[in-house]
C-alpha cells in the first residue's frame, strides 16, 4: 500500500497484538479479584427459583471442577488465552448449557447496528455544525442555535438516556421504552422486523448522539478556525472561488482529517458508554449482555463479550491508521 512500509506494519501490527493481550489479561484478571464466587451464587439462585436444593456442596464442588476453576492460575489463565485464539469461549455459568458463542452472536448485530448509526450521525451532525458556527457565511441565528443544541454535551449518556426514556416513551409514549423489536414479530429480513427494529433503535442512538456530538463541533469548529489561515484559502479568495465550494472542497476537506484519527481513537470511549445506554433500555445488544454476566459474576461471558468488544475495537483503529495514507496523500509512513 502507498506510504505504508513492512517495517510500520510490522510494528502497527505488534502493537494491536499487545493492547489486545494486555486488555484480556486486564478481564481475566478483574472478575476475579471481585468477592464472591460464581458457582456458590448460580447456586443461590437456584435455590431462590425451587426453593431448597439438597447437596448444594457437593454440587458447587462438582460444578467448579467442570470449569476448571479449581486448576491453578497459571493453567486457567494458559487455557484462556487458547481459548481467545480459537474464540472458544465455553459455557455460561448462569445459562448453562448456553456457550458464550451463542450470546455473542445473538448480541453482536445488534451493538454493532446500533454503534454504527449513532457513530455516524455524531460524526456527521457534530462535524457539520462546527463548520457551520467557523464559516464566517453562516447567519447569525445559526451560530446561535448551535451552542443552545449542545447543552447535554456534559450529561453523561446513561442520564441522557433515562431523560429521553421518561418524556418520549413513559410520558408521550411516542417510542417504544424497552427491547429490540416488538413482541409478536418474526425476526428476519422482513418490513415489520425491520420497521420495529428501527423504531426501538432511535432513543438508544439518541442517547448516545445527544451527549456526544458537542465535542466534535467544537473540534471541528477549532480546526475550521486553523485552516481559515492557511495559504491555499487565501490563493481560493483571491481567485474568486464561489464560498460554499471553498467551505467544502478547501476547509472541510482539510478540517475533517484531525476528526477522522480522533474519532479511531475514542471507539473504546463509545463502546464503554453503550453498555449501561443498552442496559436501560433493556436493547439485546453486547452492553446487556455484559452488564448482566457482571451482576451474575459469569467469568465466561464477561471474557468472551468483553474480548470481542475490544478485538473490534482495536482492529478499527487498526484499520483506520493502515487507510489514512490513502485519505491523507499528504500523510507518509514511508522512510526519509
Amino acid at each position: 500500500m502507498k506510504g505504508i512500509t513492512l517495517d510500520y506494519f510490522i510494528r502497527r501490527l505488534g502493537v494491536f497484538v499487545l493492547t489486545v493481550w494486555i486488555a484480556a489479561t486486564l478481564i481475566y484478571i478483574i472478575p476475579r479479584v471481585a468477592p464472591g464466587d460464581p458457582i456458590a451464587a448460580m447456586v443461590s439462585r437456584m435455590s431462590q427459583q425451587a426453593g431448597y436444593i439438597e447437596n448444594s456442596d457437593k454440587i458447587i464442588e462438582g460444578w467448579r471442577k467442570r470449569f476448571g476453576l479449581d486448576d491453578p492460575w497459571y493453567v486457567q489463565y494458559g487455557r484462556y488465552l487458547r481459548n481467545l485464539v480459537t474464540f472458544d469461549f465455553g459455557y455460561s455459568l448462569a445459562t448453562f448449557p448456553t456457550t458464550v458463542r451463542e450470546i455473542v452472536v445473538r448480541a453482536m448485530p445488534w451493538t454493532i447496528g446500533l454503534l454504527s448509526i449513532s457513530t455516524a450521525l455524531f460524526f456527521v451532525i457534530g462535524n457539520l455544525l462546527g463548520a457551520l458556527l467557523a464559516w464566517k457565511k453562516t447567519p447569525a441565528f445559526v451560530k446561535v442555535l448551535i451552542p443552545a443544541s449542545m447543552v447535554f454535551t456534559s450529561v453523561p449518556s446513561l442520564l441522557a438516556g433515562l431523560m429521553l426514556l421518561y418524556f418520549f416513551a413513559f410520558q408521550l409514549d411516542w417510542f417504544p421504552s424497552l427491547g429490540a423489536y416488538g413482541r409478536g414479530i418474526t425476526p428476519g429480513w422482513n418490513w415489520p422486523f425491520i420497521k420495529s427494529a428501527i423504531w426501538h433503535s432511535i432513543l438508544p442512538a439518541a442517547s448516545i448522539v445527544v451527549v456526544t456530538f458537542g465535542y466534535w463541533t467544537l473540534g471541528m469548529r477549532g480546526m475550521m478556525i486553523t485552516v481559515e489561515g492557511e495559504d491555499y484559502m487565501t490563493l481560493a479568495q483571491a481567485k474568486g472561488l464561489r464560498p460554499f465550494y471553498t467551505l467544502y472542497r478547501y476547509m472541510i476537506r482539510n478540517a475533517i482529517l484531525p476528526q477522522i484519527t480522533a474519532l479511531a481513537l475514542t471507539l473504546g470511549t463509545l463502546v464503554g458508554g453503550q453498555v449501561l445506554v443498552e442496559y436501560i433500555f433493556s436493547y439485546q445488544g453486547m452492553g446487556n449482555a455484559i452488564f448482566t454476566a457482571i451482576r451474575n459474576q459469569d467469568y465466561p461471558v464477561i471474557q468472551g463479550t468483553s474480548y470481542i468488544l475490544i478485538l473490534t475495537t482495536a482492529l478499527a483503529v487498526f484499520i483506520m491508521d493502515m487507510l489514512y495514507p490513502l485519505i491523507d496523500p499528504r500523510i507518509s509512513h514511508e522512510g526519509s
